[in-house]
């Protein structure tokens, strides 16, 4: 039995750490990254790496972009175009929120290719151990074909719907990190009033720890800062794309949510002050600047 043949389309932090657990499952695995140099080093987890998206799609069962945003999985997948045929599975696992889907969906429609919107839940670490959380919509077909795609890069996958046009998945994955830049600005924020009260920097997490107030994920943020090591996991200029689009889409929805566009505001302040590389963590960083 042949093995399922992936090819994977962007190999930053994501995109790379998906890349290896699917090389890690026993699948056919072609990389293409812009900067090529990121790419080259998933030949040694098996990996072949491509020169452009369509030498690494051409023959692919299954299409994974893992890329910045909207427009740049659309110039990709252009880019891709003479190497896809009729009936490839794309799973679009970037976060492009509800209007960056639509014009890939479009794409889609064009070149008969079987679209999931399959945005992801996790970072780095996840990522490298397959422990990645995927939303996603799209086809029976496509369930059946991706199915050990994405047993290989994720826990769980959370089926929305089977037309993947309405980006349900798309509009849970802002949903969610609504929720994730909240708790990492909160803690950062919380850690830094603690230092200016005169407080050490782990009495917040340290008091919460165990109780209702808690989380893993709240624990890990303020571990970061706490030990000012900001490697990034989920990049802060990611981050700051992020709250960018959730304020957009709320807005359009007729909302009004102070503090998406409080943190939007914070992060682009932090990418201004050249923190967009480190973790999202840094947003501590922006704390003392007037």
């Amino acid at each position: 039995m042949s093995r399922t043949a992936v090819a994977v389309l962007g190999t930053g932090i994501m995109g790379a750490g998906m890349a290896r657990s699917l090389c890690r499952a026993g699948l056919d695995v072609r990389v293409w990254n812009r900067t090529r140099s990121a790419a080259e080093p998933l030949a040694a987890a098996g990996a072949a790496v491509a020169g452009t998206p369509a030498e690494a799609v051409r023959g692919a069962d299954v299409v994974i972009t893992m890329l910045t945003d909207g427009p740049t999985v659309l110039e990709v997948v252009r880019a891709a175009a003479d190497g896809l045929t009729a009936g490839q599975v794309w799973l679009q696992t970037s976060t492009v929120g509800p209007s960056g889907f639509a014009p890939l969906a479009a794409f889609a429609a064009e070149h008969g290719l079987d679209l999931v919107d399959a945005p992801v839940l996790g970072t780095r670490q996840p990522a490298e151990a397959g422990r990645l959380v995927v939303f996603a919509a799209g086809s029976q077909r496509a369930r059946a074909t991706a199915v050990h795609v994405l047993a290989a890069v994720a826990d769980r996958t959370v089926w929305l719907a089977d037309d993947p046009a309405g980006a349900a998945a798309s509009r849970l994955k802002l949903v969610v990190n609504s929720w994730v830049l909240a708790t990492a600005t909160g803690a950062a924020e919380a850690i830094a009033l603690a230092e200016g009260l005169g407080l050490d920097a782990r009495a917040f997490a340290e008091t919460v720890a165990g109780g209702g107030l808690d989380s893993p994920y709240l624990q890990g943020k303020a571990a970061a800062v706490a030990a000012g090591d900001f490697s990034p996991a989920f990049g802060l200029a990611t981050a700051a794309k992020d709250a960018r689009l959730i304020l957009a889409e709320a807005e359009a929805a007729g909302l009004r949510l102070d503090m998406a566009a409080a943190v939007a505001t914070r992060f682009a302040r932090a990418v201004e002050q050249g923190h967009g590389g480190k973790d999202l963590a840094a947003t501590y960083l922006v704390s003392t600047d007037g």
